[in-house]
């Protein structure tokens, strides 16, 4: 019988919510991915608080707060305590972003439902493990082993695959097929034909332009605001694509000497580009190979400059300026402080790089363009004064008086209680040592003249409290001119605005699309399970049913789309067996040596034993056919070479490639030790005319 797996939605199902995954693999509980939305809307984590005492790991794919949002929310409200597992940069990154989403709500908010010591205690124990890596679980995840995989779209973003008994199972959601400027493009060939593949539709209905033309437009566009005297404001997450759009604009500016400043504004933004620096072995090969030859940090950023505060931006010199402020959705932080102030002017600009979450003011830009008037609320904390502030303090006044006076009832009432009913006793510690009669024996003679001392009214009676001193602690704080006033209250005000800025819908996000849905299609898994979470994780009802059509189709006949909280069970198809060798073939299989690993032939029959367990035994009828030469591993030139020479193929080395007759030439291509997340398999190429030396030197080559 196959591997037991279920798949459970918990969040992200034809729509574009955030990202929760239960994935349950013979009886293993999986939480992949723990979002939030910039809205922190709590019933989008009910789900999620039914099962997280079931949890028994968490797996994390990006570092943004659509896949890991809600994890300090969940490991301080629902007791979500189960090992956290990511990449290094995931973790980093992901903590930061936590962080900066905090510190922009409490600046505007009496925000409360996580503080930074609960996004610390969320991340303490995460398991950091690199790409391709294999971590076996123990204990009730025995035989199940974890890796992850290259993502692209943002930095350290992973695809996740599971395996056990042989079969795997592939997490792939928000994966980019291109190689861009900082990342290279998903690795196709670390996921052959899974027993389930769960993927996402949310760009299923678009296909992205190429990169050089769209990062052509991107740059041009700006240059032509700043030329005419405007501003420009990427709203951008706090380490995800504005990784990219830096990469972008760097080189734009040192290949056109543009001397226009660039801001890189987040409460974290130092902190970031300092992480990011180390982070190189995690890039695209071209960082990689750059760094290497030049010894160059390509994230030692030479034309933009880090904020952690909007004071420096306001310091800035007038003049033209780009700035990338988070977040992104407009919600909160410096980007809606900007986007509120610089809206107003019609040579300013807003470039949306990547489509806003859903109900944020971003996406509402995006979905209706200006030039309209925007109605937008500016919530900010400032000091109370003149009336406001007269009743703040009149308010507070009245709060102390209650408090007052409510303590001092609770400390009368106890008084009472703990003496009231003694009054008319002597002193209960008060011994009577001049008495002449002896005190009578209560527990016995004891000899030596000692005896018992009966203390006549210790024991309070049992409706009374302990004594003790009460403390009343004053949390008001003054100085000499009075109470000092918390500048933490604040007011909310509307504004009406018209925004004359340019809204442009950028298309650098950096996600699958059609094109790169079809490509990890194409490794035709057993099944694939088609939701929000899967086949169309984080898309909307028209792209999941497009996306699911395709794979019936094309794919494969067994494709799901659960709704939230719908469990599907995907075991039934799945092809892959548990089998015992037994002994009696094992005697008469001859291994040979394979570097570390040794390999051998095998012909046999499925049997069963005597425990009804299926059993591979040796072949009942005739002998087994002769086995044809198989090619194991890399092919090393030096071995070919003798065996084209052993039939009478002329050949000899020559500037690293082989010379094979007159005219075909054979090379290796590739890199053996391929950075980044590549694949790192090596090529043989065959160059020449189409004559008989090369087809005979190819069919040599594919004996």
């Amino acid at each position: 019988m196959g591997t037991s797996v279920q798949v459970t939605p918990l969040c992200g199902v034809y729509n574009e919510n955030p990202l929760s995954y239960l994935v349950s693999i013979d009886g293993f509980n999986f939480l992949i991915d723990c979002g939030w939305s910039d809205h922190f809307d709590l019933s989008l984590l009910q789900p999620i608080a039914r099962v997280a005492s079931t949890i028994d790991a968490v797996l994390l794919s990006h570092p943004d707060t659509l896949h890991l949002g809600a994890l300090p929310y969940a490991v301080k409200q629902f007791g979500l305590s189960a090992p956290v597992y990511s990449t290094e940069p995931v973790y980093r990154l992901g903590l930061l972003t936590m962080y900066d989403q905090y510190l922009a709500r409490k600046q505007a908010s009496e925000f409360d439902l996580f503080t930074l010591d609960d996004i610390d205690s969320a991340f303490q124990n995460v398991t950091r493990l690199t790409y391709s890596q294999n971590h076996h679980l123990s204990d009730k995840g025995e035989g199940i082993v974890i890796s992850p995989h290259v993502a692209g779209h943002l930095l350290g973003g992973t695809v996740w695959k599971i395996t056990k008994d042989g079969e795997d199972v592939i997490y792939a959601v928000d994966f980019n097929h291109r190689k861009e400027k900082h990342l290279n493009g998903i690795n196709q060939s670390s996921f052959v034909r899974p027993a389930v593949l769960i993927t996402d539709a949310y760009n299923a209905l678009n296909n992205q332009p190429y990169r050089r033309q769209k990062d052509k437009e991107f740059t041009d566009t700006i240059k032509k605001t700043l030329r005419s005297d405007g501003n420009v404001l990427l709203p951008v997450e706090t380490a995800g694509r504005v990784l990219e759009l830096l990469q972008i604009l760097e080189s734009c500016w040192a290949e056109e000497s543009l001397s226009y400043p660039i801001f890189f504004l987040t409460y974290v933004a130092s902190s970031t580009i300092d992480y990011v620096k180390s982070f190189l072995e995690w890039m695209s090969d071209s960082i990689a190979k750059s760094f290497e030859k030049t010894r160059e940090n390509a994230f030692l950023l030479k034309h933009v400059t880090l904020l952690v505060n909007r004071s420096e931006l306001d310091n800035a010199p007038d003049g033209p300026k780009v700035v990338l402020a988070s977040m992104a959705s407009l919600e909160a932080g410096f980007a809606h402080d900007i986007f509120v102030e610089w809206a107003t002017d019609i040579k300013n600009l807003v470039i949306f790089t990547e489509r806003g979450q859903f109900g944020t003011l971003a996406r509402m830009l995006q979905a209706d363009p200006p030039p309209k008037a925007v109605k937008v609320t500016m919530s900010k904390r400032v000091p109370l004064v003149g009336e406001e502030l007269i009743a703040h303090e009149e308010e507070q006044n009245r709060m102390r008086k209650e408090e007052a006076l409510k303590a001092s009832l609770i400390k009368e009432e106890e008084t009472k209680t703990t003496h009231g009913a003694d009054n008319n006793m002597s002193d209960p510690m008060v011994i009577d040592a001049s008495s002449t009669h002896p005190l009578p024996d209560v527990a016995g003679s004891h000899g030596g003249g000692y005896r018992d001392i009966l203390i006549d009214g210790f024991v309070p009676p049992s409706t009374s409290v302990a004594p003790m001193f009460p403390f009343y602690e004053n949390a008001s704080e003054w100085d000499d001119f009075g109470e000092v006033i918390n500048p933490d209250d604040y007011v909310i005000k509307d504004e009406d605005m018209d925004q004359g800025a340019m809204n442009v819908g950028g298309d650098l996000e950096g996600k699958l699309d059609e094109n790169s849905a079809s490509l990890i299609l194409d490794t035709k898994p057993s099944k694939v399970v088609s939701n929000e979470l899967t086949v169309l994780i984080h898309g909307t009802a028209e792209a999941t049913e497009h996306l699911k059509q395709h794979c019936l189709k094309h794919v494969c006949p067994h494709v799901y789309a659960p709704q939230i909280e719908e469990t599907i069970d995907v075991t039934s198809d799945l092809c892959a067996y548990k089998v015992q060798l037994s002994e009696k073939l094992m005697s008469n299989v001859l291994f040979k040596k394979l570097g570390d690993y040794e390999i051998a032939w095998v012909d046999s029959e499925v049997g069963k034993t005597e425990n009804d367990m299926l059993s591979l035994q040796p072949l009942s009828t005739a002998p087994p056919p002769a086995h044809k030469s198989v090619l194991v591993g890399d092919l090393k030139m030096a071995n070919f070479k003798q065996f084209l020479a052993d039939n009478g193929v002329q050949v000899e080395f020559a500037g690293g490639a082989l010379r094979c007759g007159e005219y075909v030439t054979l090379r290796k291509v590739g890199d053996a030790s391929h950075k980044g997340g590549g694949s790192g398999t090596q090529q043989i190429v065959i160059e020449g005319p189409l004559c008989e030396d090369y087809y005979k030197i190819r069919d040599y080559l594919l004996m």
